[in-house]
């Protein structure tokens, strides 16, 4: 059916062009140095580079490796943060500024470099990305932006004024754009897939349907006691993002678990393809209640977006298609007649301060929070506290150096009501801005 979701198929569009490897089933090992709690893109970066080291380490996975956000993503490799420039400066000062920022452009970097070292073939390419302007005051945000990112953190960007969008996107109703030629673009299952493979190389012993039901101190060391045995661990790394759950629940408390939703069209004649998007960006807009999209390999259109901030099931996946749909038309009017054929949900880790955080807590290490950047950012996190685990250059790490907020008045806001009071607030802010 033309336009319609006659045959929408509700699971991942990346996992039909890449099988994870199912890992055999082994024993537990007795001992670990290290225990990674998460076989996504953090856990299997850092399982990888704590192997590199000589150090033991066993990756429990509750589900498949890869099955949350790590490869369910809209596979776009991202400089930058979630928070502006301007905003970190104001916030942290600009020398601290300047690390974090100059770390998201070094996670697209690491993510380069693992690609081609490791040869993972997962369609790795730097075709930057464009920001657009949903707003005239908001293309006026990002020619300060790009003011400061030149003259503070020596980082090119290119403004794109509304008259000559159309060489960037086959749309109209944007008031700008601006380009950073750094970030990139990759099939998320098939670099995780490949992440599987060289960690499990590297010496690391990876482990699915392993839910870890409860952590024991016990002196100067761990027990983990898993759904499939237990395991004695030097240290933990906690690498759940937005799945984190019960068995860490201060570090729960301190993360918003943001439901995100994508759908891929049927694939676009060559013609249309470069119509709607001439140079193959990463692309998204500035609003609170965000679009982003980008074409496919095979030339279909993705488009995601935060349809609902609840976490996904049957029912919020159909009905976001059909809200993410119209957002997309509301785009590329020419596709209203494009079929769409996929249509999937997951769950990012936000923190309150809308920062990727890495560190100690309880006495095991973490790194989370990455709002939406979780491809390069967890790569780079990942890698680095693999580096460095065990080492003072840990905390050399930008993002050890943040306090970690938890949330408003102490309240935890996992549940579905605050998500619902949340995502009318960030309508209502894009509305009057």
């Amino acid at each position: 059916m033309p336009g319609g979701d006659g045959g929408l198929k509700q699971r991942s569009y990346w996992g039909d062009t890449a099988a994870i490897p199912a890992i055999a089933p082994v024993p537990l090992p007795s001992r670990a140095d290290v225990v990674v709690v998460g076989g996504g893109i953090t856990g299997l970066c850092a399982a990888r580079a704590l192997a590199g080291r000589g150090i033991s380490v066993a990756v429990l996975e509750t589900h498949t490796i890869g099955w949350g956000a790590s490869s369910r993503n809209g596979g776009m490799v991202l400089t930058g943060l979630k928070l502006g420039v301007d905003t970190l400066v104001s916030r942290y000062g600009i020398e601290l500024a300047r690390k974090l920022f100059k770390a998201s452009v070094d996670s697209v970097d690491t993510v380069e470099s693992i690609v081609a070292s490791e040869q993972i073939d997962c369609h790795f390419e730097r075709r930057g990305h464009l920001a657009l302007a949903s707003k005239s005051d908001h293309y006026a945000q990002f020619e300060r932006a790009a003011e400061l990112l030149t003259r503070e953190f020596s980082h090119p960007t290119r403004l794109v004024a509304r008259g000559e969008l159309r060489a960037e996107i086959g749309s109209d109703i944007y008031h700008g754009g601006m380009v950073d030629e750094a970030s990139g673009s990759i099939n998320p299952a098939q670099y995780v897939a490949g992440l599987a493979r060289v960690a499990r190389v590297a010496g690391a012993s990876l482990h699915e349907n392993a839910q870890v039901e409860r952590l024991e101190r016990q002196g100067l060391r761990w027990r983990v006691r898993t759904a499939c045995g237990a395991i004695d661990a030097g240290e933990i790394l906690i690498a759940t993002s937005g799945y984190t759950g019960a068995l860490t629940r201060a570090l729960r408390r301190k993360l918003l678990p943001i439901g995100s939703y994508i759908i891929v069209t049927e694939p676009l004649t060559e013609a249309l393809a470069n119509e709607i998007s001439p140079r193959g960006r990463m692309m998204y807009d500035s609003r609170h209640f965000l679009h982003y999209f980008r074409l496919t390999p095979d030339r279909r259109l993705l488009f995601g977006g935060r349809a609902r901030f609840v976490p996904e099931n049957e029912r919020t996946v159909r009905e976001s298609a059909e809200v993410l749909r119209q957002g997309m038309l509301e785009v590329y009017p020419q596709l209203r007649s494009v079929r769409m054929e996929y249509a999937w949900g997951g769950t990012l880790d936000f923190t309150y301060d809308t920062m990727p955080h890495a560190g100690s807590m309880d006495g095991y290490h973490c790194a989370l929070g990455y709002a939406g950047h979780g491809v390069a950012l967890a790569s780079y996190l990942g890698t680095r506290v693999g580096e460095t685990l065990g080492t003072s250059a840990l905390a050399s790490i930008p993002f050890t150096q943040l306090s970690f907020p938890g949330a408003p008045l102490g309240l935890h806001s996992g549940r579905t009501l605050f998500l619902r009071a949340a995502a009318a607030w960030y309508k209502f802010l894009d509305l009057v801005a």
